[in-house]
């Protein structure tokens, strides 16, 4: 895929991760639209929404993410009871699964 047309469906799938995540915890940032591979050509990232929950010393990360890990929004610094309240929210309104695995953050 050209990198233009990956980037601009990348971003709509960022933009609804974005809207939802916003909509559970008053503010959300955007985060990866392309995914990052080994080859030169360019993808978006993917569609399926997954939550993942990174606990740092500052609070709690929400991120919305695809499949694979790759960060489309992200939310932070929550307590833990805030974190819950959002995450059985999430959970129980848009049926979301939980990623379990490596999660890759915008630097």
């Amino acid at each position: 895929m050209q990198y233009f047309t990956a980037l601009k469906v990348g971003e709509k799938r960022v933009k609804v991760a974005q809207d939802m995540l916003t909509k559970y915890t008053g503010h959300a940032m955007p985060a990866l639209a392309l995914k990052d591979n080994k080859t030169n050509s360019w993808e978006p990232v993917g569609e399926e929404n997954l939550y993942a929950v990174v606990k740092e010393e500052s609070g709690y990360m929400i991120a919305l993410c695809d499949k694979n890990g790759i960060a489309k929004s992200l939310a932070q610094w929550f307590t833990e009871d805030t974190k819950n309240e959002i995450v059985a929210k999430i959970k129980s309104e848009q049926n979301l699964q939980e990623y379990f695995g490596k999660l890759s953050l915008p630097i």
